[in-house]
């Protein structure tokens, strides 16, 4: 929780000195910004290479039928949550926006950094989402278990990375982009759409959650209001954690809760902890069409063109690390790469995101246990290891 206050505070520090503090003030907060993000976009191949690469090599590989329905599940409610949070944030965004609005136009001081530093990625994100699954079954199909070594080693460096280094910097960069809106006048409407879009996402979510449960509810003959009930501890607990994975201890015992079978649970709260993030994708989908509204040089999809971006975040969510706002880092990539985003609208994506980052945990988690229930009741005596 105490990244999001510093997240706030760096939108408002850097708001207020693009408004009122001396041009070099503000360039220096520019001059970070450019550094930092040539790091953070050097970064985020590396990070869907390894994370995937090893993701999908650590699958249980001996779990049968139970290991296909509950990844064919979690995909699913991953695709459903992402296609409702498209047509919501369509709905909506653009009503909040005039017709003038545009965050790419500038109206007021055109303002350059000191260096300009440029640090090409190693390669691009499609290039490292199509090794990630090369390596990731080649490794699960031959047992290798040095490059299996390898992937962990290479995941676990961008993971310190990432705690150590970006996510602490974050609030600094965000900072330096809100500094550039003020000064050029266009931070006051972005400010407007970013409260809107956030309870939007905090309602997507808990439409999302009883949805599920109304589900689950029903193939459990159970009522859905008994089993939410059971999963708030894990809720509130991922509200503080802001991590899938440390809440899956919490996750377990609300699932055990609701009945159902301690295999199960034991398979499936872990294994959807890493690869089930339909919170993080409603609010991603939400803010890139908030984004799109605002900045003027992106067009707003229609559905068919929205839909493979979609598809492949469900893909790539199995690359978000399990820090604060991994699932962000994760789509960046996909975020220019299909959709066209450059660095001032990445930088909006990861603010709004990190904003609610606790309650798309928390979403994540609480859809674990209705996943947990759809695959205990489609196999009620199904062994792991069959």
């Amino acid at each position: 929780m105490g990244l999001i206050f510093k997240l706030i505070a760096g939108i408002v520090i850097g708001s207020f000195i693009g408004l009122y503090a001396p041009h070099w003030v503000t360039q220096l907060l520019l001059t970070f910004k450019v550094m930092f993000g040539q790091l953070l976009f050097f970064t985020i191949p590396l990070l869907i290479l390894f994370f995937i690469t090893s993701g999908i090599a650590s699958l249980p590989q001996n779990s049968g039928k139970l290991l296909g329905r509950t990844l064919g599940i979690a995909y699913l409610s991953t695709i459903l949550a992402g296609i409702v949070a498209f047509f919501a944030a369509s709905l909506i965004v653009p009503l909040l926006a005039s017709e003038n609005t545009d965050i790419a136009g500038i109206t007021g001081v055109v303002l350059e950094p000191f260096i300009q530093l440029d640090i090409p990625p190693v390669f691009g994100v499609m290039t490292a989402l199509t090794l990630a699954f090369i390596f990731g079954l080649g490794i699960a199909a031959t047992g290798s278990s040095a490059l299996k070594k390898a992937s962990d080693q290479g995941r676990d460096i961008i993971e310190v990375l990432l705690v150590k280094i970006i996510i602490p910097l974050l609030p600094f960069y965000i900072a330096g982009v809100f500094a550039e809106m003020a000064a050029a006048g266009t931070v006051f409407e972005t400010l407007k759409t970013f409260g809107v879009i956030l309870l939007l996402s905090i309602s997507l979510h808990w439409v999302y959650i009883v949805s599920m449960f109304v589900i689950a509810g029903i193939k459990a003959g159970a009522s859905p209001v008994t089993l939410i009930k059971n999963m708030l501890p894990a809720y509130f607990t991922a509200l503080g954690t802001m991590s899938s994975a440390a809440t899956i201890p919490v996750t377990l015992q609300c699932a055990k809760n609701n009945d159902v079978n301690e295999d199960v649970a034991n398979f499936t709260v872990p294994l959807c902890a890493t690869t089930h993030l339909a919170g993080s994708t409603i609010t991603i989908v939400s803010c890139t069409v908030a984004v799109m509204v605002l900045h003027g040089s992106l067009a707003i999809p229609s559905f068919m063109m929205i839909l493979p971006f979609i598809l492949m975040l469900g893909i790539v969510m199995l690359a978000a690390p399990g820090v604060p706002g991994g699932a962000v880092m994760a789509a960046v990539g996909l975020l220019g790469s299909m959709l066209g985003f450059g660095e001032t609208a990445i930088a909006l994506m990861i603010a709004l995101y990190m904003a609610q980052d606790s309650f798309g945990t928390a979403c994540n988690v609480t859809g674990d246990g209705a996943i947990a229930l759809l695959v205990n009741e489609a196999a009620p005596k199904a062994d792991t290891t069959s």
